[in-house]
């Protein structure tokens, strides 16, 4: 149900996850590999530490929620959760070929373990906010925690804030989100398109508790998830820093990265790279 892992087998799969994003992409010849690269340490945190589920049995009913609102991140979800072992890693080579279960965005009805459909950045955590109302209004389930993950850049679109709204007027303690907080867009800088700084002050502003940690550290992923958990009067947002591209060294904190794909050339570079920190907390 919870992975068991110690922070330097999390650092492991995160190496694998992120080896599996290169391939991946590769093999689609299109899809972005900043933004997942830099996600790779979040991700294995929560499919091998923090959420509550069964790869055997997708729709347990006690599972936890993981609510993916950067949907064009999809493959580091794809690859945590093949490494989790929903599907087969060989499957990954299918990422956004006609007729996969893999698709660009992750649509829910295609891949068991999905909960939701992404497309329209904006849109997920209000629906993760209306999930958490229901399992905490409706169904009384204080068991099961909602979590969602945000890119920065998504967090221009006014639909986040309203939702932001809704969860801090309702007090949805079981809401769980996680900004990417990357500092890139696709067509730059996010403090040079459209400032979010003070970012932790605007949470804040709107009734959500708060924590800013290193997004690469496995352990402060750990403790802020568990401390969220423990935040019984409010939502909670982990304000994750990362960089995009993490690893790889001509991807990291080059926005160009958002959306390009490496060649076959770059991905054997890349490769390297990753293998050679051999699972190190990079």
């Amino acid at each position: 149900m919870v992975g068991n892992l110690n922070e330097r087998q999390i650092a492991k799969k995160a190496q694998k996850i992120r080896e599996d994003i290169i391939r991946s992409l590769v093999a689609a010849g299109s899809g972005h590999s900043g933004g997942p690269l830099g996600l790779a340490d979040i991700f294995a945190a929560l499919f091998f530490s923090i959420l509550h589920l069964k790869p055997e049995e997708p729709e347990w009913k006690d599972r936890d929620v993981l609510i993916m609102s950067n949907g064009h991140c999809a493959p580091v979800l794809y690859a945590a959760m093949a490494e989790r072992g929903f599907f087969d890693v060989e499957e990954l080579k299918s990422l956004r070929k006609f007729g996969s279960r893999l698709q660009g965005h992750p649509e829910r009805l295609a891949l068991p373990g999905l909960e939701t459909t992404s497309g329209p950045l904006g849109c997920g955590l209000s629906q993760a906010a209306g999930f958490a109302y229901s399992l905490q209004y409706l169904d009384h389930n204080t068991q099961r925690f909602v979590y969602c993950v945000l890119g920065d850049g998504e967090l221009n679109e006014g639909n986040i804030w309203e939702a932001a709204m809704f969860a801090g007027k309702y007090r949805l303690s079981q809401l769980v989100a996680i900004v990417d907080r990357n500092n890139i867009q696709i067509s730059g800088s996010t403090e040079a398109v459209m400032p979010l700084e003070d970012l932790k002050g605007k949470w804040e502003s709107f009734g959500w508790h708060v924590q800013e940690i290193d997004g690469h550290n496995i352990e402060s992923i750990v403790e802020a998830a568990s401390m969220a958990r423990a935040i019984t009067n409010r939502p909670s947002v982990i304000i994750a820093h990362t960089i995009p591209g993490r690893g790889v060294d001509f991807m990291e904190n080059d926005y160009k990265w958002h959306g390009m794909v490496p060649n076959e050339e770059q991905a054997k570079r890349a490769l390297e790279e990753i293998r050679a920190s051999d699972g190190r907390i990079l």
